[in-house]
């Protein structure tokens, strides 16, 4: 079992797709990681053999932020625009959309399930005029 940045690889996918299980290595760097290490990307995990893991390994540690101190990376810059009271911090702060998404319908992710509100939509035996 191969185990790089302290997660462990699923055995049966293609390298390129378990590194993906890393927090941080997508697609595209995934397939950028093996032409750095000079690996196969279709090979399985279970097929590496320990060095072409420790290659994998040694590019991974030295030019990718991944796992925990990506992640305490992206708290500290969410902590620092909320402290300094931008506009995203107080979406932020709020767990309401940052990038600008519409709120009024949608958002129900963020918001949480339906509050009814007395008195919205139709009013009964009202025609319309």
């Amino acid at each position: 079992m191969a185990r790089i940045a302290g997660v462990d690889l699923t055995k049966e996918k293609p390298i390129w797709v378990a590194l993906q299980s890393i927090y941080g290595i997508g697609a595209t760097s995934s397939k950028h990681i093996m032409a750095i290490a000079g690996v196969d990307p279709g090979i399985r995990v279970k097929e590496l053999a320990e060095e072409q893991v420790g290659r994998i390994r040694d590019v991974v540690d030295k030019q990718y932020r991944v796992e925990g101190d990506l992640r305490r990376e992206i708290q500290s810059n969410i902590k620092r625009l909320i402290e300094i009271g931008s506009y995203r911090g107080t979406r932020h702060r709020v767990r309401l959309p940052v990038h600008g998404q519409r709120t009024r319908t949608n958002a129900r992710t963020k918001r949480g399930p339906k509050k009814t509100v007395a008195g919205r939509g139709q009013k009964r035996g009202v025609a319309k005029k």
